[in-house]
């Protein structure tokens, strides 16, 4: 049985990972300098590899992102300067980035424990209230760090926090894909995420601030300790309408044994009204995770969360596979169209 070590918090040494001042290196192709070894992960902004640096042998993740149009160029090159501000340990690091020809390729720390809530309903995982802190507090340094660089995540959610390895409990902030400086001076408004995580502001249109990913940390919180999604509708629509309500409840039999502080934590950040969240500084000034050693050790029930990521991975299984549907009839047409062309 894996436990959370209280002598230290996070049970683990962490391995250093070098800070780079990256630039952009132009007309250079990546596979000069590494070799692309398997795909672990796609999504819809590029196909994430695993690869090994020729010249040290250092195994990392390569983002390949394919740039035809002028905004998607400029998205990763956003990106890579987001990313350049952030060396937190909290944070995944970047070590490189490439563009040449129709792609650009940003090489980033290579993550090997899996995403955090897959980590916690192992059966071998003793998941507890503090446990829960252990891991709320990390994810609220990393976000602490960000908001203190003026950036905003944007895109908080379970998939984005993974376990730096398999055993330990040190967690790290990924995916600055849809990232933005923010000057709250000027009004900045967007209208993407994931609708389970977005804050009101964001479904509403309305100007958006540091408290937007304080609302996401807040949802995210509320499914760890339950396994329920305080927000889910039967579809984004419904979803979308219960996030901009903002009403939620502590009802369910999942919360019998959580202590007060938990959801006092939970009720600062899920707040209609961004201003009045929790700052991720606040946050960690909360009682809940400065005394988490008064926290309950009995288990958290995994039941409810287990269902859970088990049907966010069956989603995410089915989205894969209509996306191969379509590559594969777009293969087909412009197949197609080269046989008529031929027989021309």
């Amino acid at each position: 049985m894996i436990h959370v070590d209280e002598t230290d918090p996070v049970g683990e040494i962490e391995p250093p990972f070098p800070y780079r001042d990256v630039t952009v290196k132009r007309n250079t192709d990546v596979n000069d300098f590494f070799e692309m070894l398997s795909e672990i992960g796609r999504g819809k902004f590029g196909t994430v590899y695993l690869c090994r640096e020729k010249s040290t042998g250092l195994e990392l993740a390569a983002k390949l992102v394919s740039v035809n149009r002028r905004d998607e160029r400029r998205n990763v090159e956003r990106e890579v300067e987001v990313m350049r501000r952030l060396r937190h340990p909290r944070l995944i690091q970047l070590y490189d980035a490439y563009d040449w020809g129709k792609y650009m390729c940003v090489v980033l720390e290579l993550i090997t424990g899996g995403e955090l809530f897959e980590r916690v309903i192992d059966e071998d995982f003793v998941l507890t209230e503090r446990a829960c802190t252990v891991f709320m507090r990390q994810i609220c340094e990393g976000i602490e760090f960000v908001h203190r660089q003026n950036i905003l995540h944007l895109d908080m959610k379970p998939e984005n926090i993974l376990c730096l390895t398999k055993s330990g409990n040190r967690i790290k902030i990924i995916d600055f894909g849809l990232a933005r400086f923010y000057i709250p001076e000027k009004k900045l408004q967007v209208l993407f995420g994931t609708p389970e995580f977005v804050a009101p502001e964001v479904v509403n249109f309305d100007q958006i601030g540091y408290g937007t990913d304080m609302w996401s940390v807040g949802v995210i919180c509320y499914v760890l300790l339950s396994g329920l999604s305080p927000f889910m509708g039967e579809t984004d629509i419904e979803t979308m309408a219960n996030v901009t309500v903002a009403k939620y409840d502590f009802d369910d039999e999942a919360f019998n044994e959580i202590s007060e502080d938990a959801k006092d934590f939970i009720q600062k950040l899920l707040v209609k009204d961004k201003d009045e969240r929790l700052s991720a500084s606040a946050s960690l000034r909360h009682p809940w995770l400065i005394q988490s050693a008064l926290c309950t050790e009995l288990h958290v029930t995994k039941t409810k969360l287990k269902r859970y990521v088990i049907k966010k991975r069956w989603a995410k299984a089915v989205s894969a596979v209509i996306a191969l549907k379509r590559m594969g009839a777009k293969f087909e047409d412009v197949h197609e169209e080269a046989s008529s062309k031929n027989g021309e």
